[in-house]
């Protein structure tokens, strides 16, 4: 045995394990980062999208307004040249009017004619200068209206105008929160990352003289020969025992993680693609690679491990991790895979 131990001792080191570990949690890191950048994606898209409707809504207010704004401008100079048009009739009314009274004053002979032809140019005149007086009344009115609209406008224009600082605001607040998000959630993927190293070294170290024992990319895989007897979910002895190492590493690995760290342990049951004979204790693998699962997990829990620190999964034979129908590929597919993860 010392000599073994001593030969052991000499071996090379192995640093393909630190690789994968350094890679998946790279990968990880990645993930993570495109997660909360589709987040803050989301969250902008909401926002600009209401600003866009409040936009169009104020744009189409401004186009109603500059319609009825240029209908009044009509409207107006319609009137105008009318108040024109009388203006002139008045001025050739006033004139005849001068021209029969010199005749009057001329000659009596037509006065009578003269005086009728002017009491006509008189009545005339003052239906004129109603006429007039009327139109004129209507262009004060429309001024008073183009004014009013004129205001409405500005009111608009300058709504628009708050809206659209209010909604640079808003992108500069959530360019700020995504930032602060991304610096605080990569902090805790780094700690977790630096605990999940910790916990992978102290299980190689606990477990490293076991050959059913692997490790693939972040987890521990066992072979459910290792820990159970066939089709059966109760833990053997060399089960139990490998699961207590692993409780007392859980549970000294649990004191030195903070508490704002919501990790837990997920133990995963695997089953091969045989099917389960009819007269079994489980219906199919489903059940099986659960019952496994849980079992493990009952276990750690008598063992110390808090209760809330643990997840059991059962996945039958769906997640294979050696194609094909042979025995070897088989005995690789029966496991039970340990991945310490965040809630």
């Amino acid at each position: 045995m010392a000599l073994s131990r001593r030969a052991r001792s000499h071996r090379t080191v192995d640093y393909w394990p630190g690789f994968v570990d350094a890679l998946s949690t790279l990968l990880l890191a990645i993930m993570f980062l495109l997660s909360v950048f589709v987040l803050a994606q989301f969250l902008l898209s909401r926002e600009i999208s209401g600003k866009e409707d409040v936009l169009n809504r104020l744009n189409s207010q401004i186009n109603e307004l500059t319609q009825l704004l240029a209908l009044e401008k009509s409207g107006k100079q319609d009137l105008e040249d009318s108040l024109a048009s009388l203006q002139a009739s008045l001025s050739t009314s006033e004139s005849e009017r001068s021209r029969l009274q010199a005749l009057l004053s001329q000659g009596s002979g037509s006065a009578d004619t003269a005086n009728q032809r002017v009491g006509e140019l008189t009545g005339q005149l003052e239906s004129e200068r109603q006429t007039s007086a009327r139109a004129l009344s209507q262009i004060d009115l429309l001024n008073q209206q183009i004014a009013a609209l004129r205001a409405q406008i500005a009111a608009v224009e300058s709504a628009l105008q708050a809206s659209e600082a209010k909604d640079a605001t808003s992108q500069t607040k959530i360019a700020d929160l995504g930032r602060r998000l991304n610096v605080a959630l990569a902090q805790r993927v780094q700690e977790l990352n630096r605990y999940r190293s910790d916990f992978f070294g102290r299980l190689r170290e606990i477990l490293s003289d076991r050959e059913n024992i692997r490790i693939v990319g972040d987890r521990f895989v066992f072979q459910s020969e290792v820990l159970f007897p066939s089709g059966g979910n109760e833990l053997n002895p060399a089960g139990q025992e490998e699961m207590a190492k692993l409780a007392m590493a859980l549970i000294d690995l649990a004191k030195e993680i903070p508490p704002e760290i919501d990790w837990v342990l997920r133990v995963d049951g695997h089953t091969d693609n045989v099917p389960l004979s009819g007269n079994g204790r489980y219906a199919d693998n489903w059940e099986l690679s659960s019952a496994r699962a849980t079992s493990v997990v009952k276990f750690l829990i008598s063992r110390g491990v808090p209760a809330d620190r643990l997840v059991a999964a059962g996945f039958g034979q769906y997640q294979p991790i050696a194609p094909g129908d042979t025995k070897e590929a088989r005995d690789q597919n029966r496991r039970i895979e340990l991945k310490l993860t965040e809630k």
